[in-house]
């Protein structure tokens, strides 16, 4: 075994912002929740600046302009000779697609109907409703039943009645059967993964979405045929990955043939090295700061609904992290394939929560928990790897 598995070279924590990152994250958080509980119409009106498919905001453009800043310099980092040959690493990229359609579904179903629909029953409210959105396609007579839940009109629309639970319990599906495609790079690049190998398998799932979202989404929810988000899922792919991709691959290209690689690599990727962090920590910041409101306005619900997304993220992760180690993969290829499955594409979970059960729907709710504990759980992850590098052969 050789616990210099993965040398740091230039992904060793050097300054302060990267050595105290998780310290800086929980001081973002915090100051996110601020301000949107003290300038909540700044934070609103920020919010709102977002493009929009079927009523559902999609793609937040504050956000989008962070996420491009933060996955720039990952992607111009990227030698794309070496995508083509980590491509053909067979064994990871099988691995993770195991892991996130035939495993990460069906677990997040479980421990989100047992801690919700059980345990935690009591605690959100026996007897507590939620109004959600009719079914597509449906005009049902007041007073009838669909599922477990009954329409009723509300304000003179009619809505579905179902127990809350069961709302907060559809959330977490939908956040269970979309695997990140974005973000993931970063967790991949700081746990100093293979880069290449990342972006093969952030390919691969976000075209393997467009396919098994719909379907697996309409068999677990029990609604039916769920409409696949077409345009929001090649929407969101589009903004916040192949624009900071095809921005790194051209202008990589373009920087090496003016100014020569030894420039590009000690002038040009020093003066990035800070962006990805700062911009991680502005988006952290944004993200907070839209849910100011709602996150001091639930505190316990948040809490009831971030106990089974936290062991579901954990639990994802220690599979395909024990898989790999079981298989021998290096240290390299073991964490992006671990982590891409533990994280998730919140961004697309909750545009489909709004499209399907309403903006101010428990299943909204409980997609933007999965924001609130997504990078914190992710870097925790990322320590975890980092630490056990040694568990690998070189």
């Amino acid at each position: 075994m050789n616990n210099e598995a993965c040398p740091a070279n230039e992904r060793r924590m050097t300054n302060v912002f990267e050595r105290y990152l998780t310290v800086w994250v929980g001081l973002c958080i915090v100051g996110g929740v601020l301000l949107g509980a003290v300038a909540p119409g700044f934070a609103k009106a920020l919010d709102g600046m977002s493009i929009n498919v079927n009523g559902a905001p999609v793609v937040s453009i504050p956000i989008a302009i962070c996420l491009f800043f933060m996955m720039y310099p990952i992607m111009v980092k990227i030698d794309f000779t070496k995508v083509i040959k980590a491509g053909k690493s067979g064994k990871p990229v099988l691995l993770t697609l195991i892991i996130n359609w035939g495993i990460k579904p069906f677990t997040m179903y479980a421990i989100g109907f047992l801690f919700l629909g059980v345990l935690l029953r009591g605690f959100i409210g026996t007897d507590a409703v939620d109004l959600v959105k009719m079914p597509f396609g449906l005009d049902l007579p007041v007073g009838a039943e669909r599922g477990t839940g009954t329409v009723v009109l509300h304000e003179g629309v009619k809505m579905l009645q179902v127990p809350l639970w069961r709302s907060y319990f559809a959330g977490c599906i939908l956040l269970g059967i979309a695997p990140c495609t974005a973000m993931v790079l970063v967790w991949g690049y700081l746990s100093r993964g293979n880069d290449g190998l990342t972006l093969v398998m952030v390919a691969i799932n976000s075209l393997t979405m467009l396919v098994l979202y719909g379907v697996l989404g309409g068999f677990l929810l029990g609604v039916g045929k769920l409409p696949v988000p077409w345009q929001a899922l090649l929407l969101s792919v589009g903004v916040y990955v192949a624009l900071p991709l095809v921005a790194g691959y051209l202008s990589r290209r373009w920087i090496i043939g003016c100014k020569g690689e030894v420039w590009f690599e000690k002038k040009f990727l020093h003066i990035l090295t800070p962006i990805t962090i700062s911009a991680l920590l502005l988006t952290l910041v944004l993200l907070f700061s839209f849910k100011g409101e709602v996150i001091l306005a639930n505190p316990l619900t948040i809490l009831w609904i971030s106990i089974p997304l936290f062991l579901q993220t954990v639990l994802v992760f220690a599979l395909g992290y024990g898989a790999a180690i079981f298989l021998k993969f290096k240290y390299e290829d073991a964490a992006p394939a671990a982590l891409i499955g533990a994280s998730n594409h919140f961004e697309v979970a909750i545009a489909t929560s709004v499209m399907l059960f309403g903006l101010s729907s428990g299943a909204a709710l409980a997609t933007v928990v999965g924001v609130l504990i997504e990078v914190p759980v992710m870097l925790m992850l990322v320590g975890i790897c980092k630490k056990t590098t040694g568990w690998f052969q070189a």
